[in-house]
């Protein structure tokens, strides 16, 4: 494992702080927003979980790309619902969440496609994918942008490590999967709950999901709370989601990630 002190430090303060306000019977979707506003301001970096050599789980409270803040969001506040404060605690929870199958298995078991992110946490019962019944149209999409930008991944440059990633990249493009067009987000985001992960569908090759936030709900609609490479941090976005994916082309809908609520009795 790789962390610093600091880490430990800022993840026992929020838990033990979010014990003693009895923040554990507050419903999880409330508790997932309210986690990820504490976070606010903390800087946006990309490539925090890159490292040479072998593959470590790295933890980091102190920067995050959308992903990395997705995890570490989640992983509290399921946390505080289950009334867990110990540092060992976080660590395993964000092991599980972030490995196929919950296990550091090297470069490849790590889930850095969205939608096999989506897939193998709704294995787990930590996340389930609600897109289709939230209104979402199948397709399918052929998944390689790991692999073909093999030499910017040094781990990939080991050849057991590239025919494991490129083995998984053929089993995500064979799933079918589903978002919802940009263009009908008015028509259903009120089956957006606030808390539910957003992450933004592209029609750039080889990839699924170029972003992801939590949705919160304001005055004009949707908004996505964030770590933001544009604005250099974790916000809460001042534009409605709907204008944030008119925005740009290339942001073609959204999928829909629900966080399944731990038993509050285990």
């Amino acid at each position: 494992m790789i962390c610093c002190p600091e880490d430990r430090e800022i993840c026992e303060v929020l838990l033990r702080s979010a014990g003693e306000r009895g923040d554990r019977a507050k419903p999880l979707p409330q508790l997932i927003v309210s986690v990820g506003r504490q976070f606010l301001s903390v800087p946006y970096e990309a490539g925090t979980l890159e490292r040479e050599g072998p593959e470590e789980l790295v933890v980091n409270l102190r920067a995050f790309d959308c992903v990395t803040f997705i995890e570490s969001v989640v992983v509290m506040a399921c946390l505080i619902r289950t009334g867990k404060t110990d540092f060992a605690d976080y660590v395993a929870s964000l092991e599980r969440i972030r490995y196929r199958g919950g296990r550091c298995d090297g470069y490849p078991s790590r889930l850095h496609y969205f939608t096999d992110w989506l897939h193998d946490n709704g294995r787990k019962g930590i996340a389930r994918d609600i897109t289709a019944e939230s209104g979402g149209i199948p397709f399918r999409k052929a998944l390689h942008e790991l692999t073909d930008h093999r030499d910017d991944d040094p781990p990939l440059r080991d050849t057991a490590a590239f025919r494991r990633m490129r083995i998984v990249e053929a089993a995500c493009s064979r799933r079918t999967l589903h978002y919802v067009p940009k263009a009908e987000l008015k028509k259903i985001e009120k089956r957006i709950e606030k808390g539910d992960i957003v992450a933004i569908a592209t029609d750039e090759e080889g990839i699924d999901v170029i972003h992801a936030g939590f949705a919160v709900r304001g005055r004009r609609g949707l908004y996505l709370l964030h770590s933001s490479r544009a604005a250099g941090s974790v916000v809460l976005s001042d534009i409605t989601l709907y204008r944030y994916l008119q925005e740009r082309r290339s942001r073609t809908g959204i999928i829909v990630g629900r966080v399944i609520a731990p038993d509050a009795g285990h």
